[in-house]
């Protein structure tokens, strides 16, 4: 289980390597969206940060305090952060405070593989109703591997 997490949060910090080449993307393509109806690339990147800072800011400080996870309207949350997105802050300003954030988490979830790997509620619900996994940051983490390989995935049909 130790290795497997460490793997897991090792694998969620790479995703840094790849978004630093987001310094080269042409500011035209920055704010367009990917698709109709889609996030741009800036607003992904600012989605992801702000996820990020959610569990540093909330996530974790409950876990340590024996309470649950609980997760916000994710519409609304996401919404925010698109707007910060498009709030005229530089692409390269943006890109680096994800990377910060994301950075800072890696840092904490590998001091406290107790924190990690302690069994919680998600929005009161003991196990993933998809795959019966009982839920913990590390679950959750898991999850945020494969939403980020989404974000890849959608981006490298625009950059």
């Amino acid at each position: 289980m130790i290795s497997l997490s460490i793997s897991t949060i090792l694998r969620y910090k790479e995703f840094t390597e790849w978004t630093d080449t987001f310094h080269d993307v042409h500011g035209s393509i920055w704010l367009q969206p990917i698709a109709e109806r889609k996030a741009s690339v800036g607003e992904i990147i600012s989605h992801l940060k702000s996820w990020d800072n959610y569990l540093i800011s909330t996530i974790i400080p409950a876990i340590k305090n024996g309470e649950g996870m609980v997760f916000p309207d994710f519409d609304s949350f996401n919404k925010i952060a698109y707007e910060y997105a498009r709030s005229g802050i530089s692409k390269d300003r943006l890109l680096d405070e994800f990377k910060l954030t994301r950075l800072q988490l890696v840092e904490i979830l590998l001091a406290d593989s107790d924190v990690v790997s302690k069994h919680v509620t998600a929005n009161g619900v003991e196990t993933c109703p998809h795959t019966g996994t009982p839920y913990s940051l590390l679950y959750i983490i898991h999850e945020f591997n494969d939403h980020d390989n989404h974000h890849k995935n959608q981006i490298l049909t625009v950059i």
